[in-house]
């Protein structure tokens, strides 16, 4: 059967088979349930290190910015 089947046929065919995440079900079912950036959020923000840098980045954005809107003003 493998002479008639290209090879596309089987890299299809095992693509389509069911894979176990074993160890990994919250993110399976994040996937499943197509939730998988809300999932990556929450996780980012319970880790403290990644928190301070998501605020520390945010940060310096709203501070460029209020920079370019003050400078575009004349305020400085």
């Amino acid at each position: 059967m493998n002479a008639i089947m290209t090879k596309f046929e089987i890299d299809a065919e095992k693509a389509r088979e069911t894979r176990d995440w074993d160890g990994l079900s919250e993110i399976d079912q994040a996937l499943r349930d197509n939730r998988f950036t809300e999932y990556r959020v929450k996780k980012a923000w319970a880790d403290p290190w990644s928190r301070r840098l998501t605020i520390g980045v945010s940060v310096v954005i709203a501070v460029g910015f209020s920079y370019l809107i003050g400078t575009s003003f004349g305020l400085w």
